[in-house]
């Protein structure tokens, strides 16, 4: 499991491409048969991939954690971007889909990533934060959830946003996750930009063609940077950071997050006008 630090917005002034790839991209997530963690020291948030083929994959403690096993303190969030998957919690087996999500909470001893087909294997994006009140396990398909319609073709953005876990849906202690999905043709995402210093949070860009690239912009209005991000890729967003992206191609994403709130609208807009 990599560490990654926390920065401070006026040191990130001074970052060339090389330290901020470092700092916030996290790359080679989903490997075969592996499981690859990222944790942050924005809200202690883990992110990471688990991708089984012909063997299962079991979620470990790890040394930074202190803990007897994984979920001890902590809540996970699974969705699945690949094939049909089951992903066993204390040797009950749940049947993932493509697009759909599992929310295992605090107190949960063993957890056991599987593909139903090695040849069209499962690929696991998980999200992890701190929990302090057990809460039950609980799958959610997308027919399930509340789709919001946003953006529109004119603008390139024309979107549809899916909750998933969320104050109106699973419930967790404060773990937040839903994934967005474009229309052919559009390729802007999370428009107009915003920041909730509330909460921090996560993107995994997949769905994205191998030749094609997200640009995705972070930092302060008045110090825009940028990372150029590849298929099955995520980024570590601070909580003092805008965020916002634009594709070469469509793609979907899934957003995760973790802090002050589960409240999906808190957040202060930035306007165009306004960046630099």
């Amino acid at each position: 499991m990599q560490v990654r630090y926390a920065s401070n917005p006026q040191d990130f002034k001074h970052f060339d491409t090389e330290r901020l790839r470092n700092e916030f991209l996290c790359q080679n997530l989903m490997q075969p048969n592996e499981l690859n963690l990222v944790y942050s020291h924005y809200d202690r948030f883990i992110i990471g991939c688990a991708m089984p083929l012909e063997k299962n994959i079991s979620l470990p403690t790890y040394p930074e954690l202190r803990a007897e096993y994984f979920l001890e303190r902590r809540e996970i969030g699974i969705i699945n971007t690949g094939g049909a998957g089951i992903v066993a919690a204390d040797g009950k087996e749940y049947k993932i889909e493509n697009k759909c999500a599992l929310y295992i909470g605090k107190g949960t001893k063993e957890v056991v990533f599987k593909s139903a087909d090695a040849k069209k294997p499962a690929k696991y994006f998980v999200a992890s934060a701190p929990a302090h009140k057990e809460y039950p396990v609980q799958m959610f398909s997308l027919a399930e959830a509340e789709p919001f319609h946003t953006g529109a073709a004119e603008t390139a953005n024309k979107r549809t946003v899916y909750k998933l876990i969320h104050e109106k849906g699973i419930q967790s202690c404060q773990l937040v996750m839903g994934l967005t999905m474009f229309e052919p043709g559009s390729i802007w995402n999370t428009m107009p930009p915003h920041v909730h210093d509330r909460r921090m949070e996560a993107y995994f860009y997949f769905d994205l063609p191998e030749t094609a690239k997200v640009m995705h912009f972070m930092g302060q209005a008045q110090e825009s940077r940028h990372l150029v991000v590849g298929n099955d890729e995520a980024i570590i967003s601070p909580p003092w950071s805008m965020h916002f992206g634009v594709g070469t191609a469509s793609y979907s994403f899934i957003w995760c997050m973790c802090g002050e709130n589960k409240d999906y609208t808190d957040m202060d807009l930035v306007l165009l006008k306004d960046l630099k």
